[in-house]
């Protein structure tokens, strides 16, 4: 690996980053690319960029109603065992049946066949945490201001992409996402291969 954290100016730079990474060193079959970062910072845009199997932490979330409001960003209700296994089974077999997460009803309603055949790519406010990093190969992480952030989740709320509401939304923001986010982020942050800095709009 290059000298870490290797710190680059944008999402383009950073897929071109990854790539190379992986092709200095030769990571053996499956290769997991793990994303995280805090809400808005643009996880999700690059691991779309990057390309591969795309699997979201979200997914992974608890039910909503199963748990108090101010407690739901927190990686102790994150079903990680379960992202454990599922990582675990498309690094050795390429499939896996993957839980769906609904944002309108803040619930999980499903599951999907997932298919790798090269590259699985983790995105997500989880991604970091310590108790899959093992199963990661390069991790990378994505940050921006506030201000910046708020605006990208802000504009997507007004499209109605995530049924929260841009009033909820906002609340959720400023005393949930953040907060909490800062709480762990000493350890989604440690032992990082990249860090992109995602002030673009």
């Amino acid at each position: 690996m290059p000298q870490k954290p290797l710190h680059v100016a944008s999402l383009d730079e950073a897929v071109e980053a990854i790539r190379q990474i992986i092709h200095d060193n030769i990571v053996p079959g499956r290769s997991v690319v793990a994303i995280g970062g805090p809400v808005g910072s643009g996880k999700s845009t690059l691991a779309s960029q990057l390309g591969g199997l795309m699997i979201s932490t979200d997914h992974y979330l608890p039910d909503y109603a199963k748990v108090p409001d101010h407690e739901r960003d927190e990686p102790v209700h994150a079903d990680f065992s379960r992202l454990a296994q599922d990582l675990t089974d498309l690094r050795q077999t390429g499939q896996a049946q993957i839980p769906q997460w609904c944002f309108q009803s803040h619930r999980r309603v499903g599951e999907w066949e997932a298919v790798a055949t090269d590259r699985i790519v983790c995105e997500g406010i989880f991604a970091l945490h310590p108790t899959i990093a093992h199963l990661t190969d390069i991790r990378v992480l994505v940050e921006a201001g506030p201000q910046t952030r708020w605006k990208r989740w802000e504009r997507i709320e007004e499209l109605g992409e995530r049924g929260m509401g841009v009033e909820a939304a906002r609340e959720h923001f400023d005393a949930i996402a953040e907060p909490i986010y800062r709480k762990y982020a000493p350890l989604y942050e440690a032992d990082l291969d990249l860090i992109v800095h995602n002030e673009g709009v």
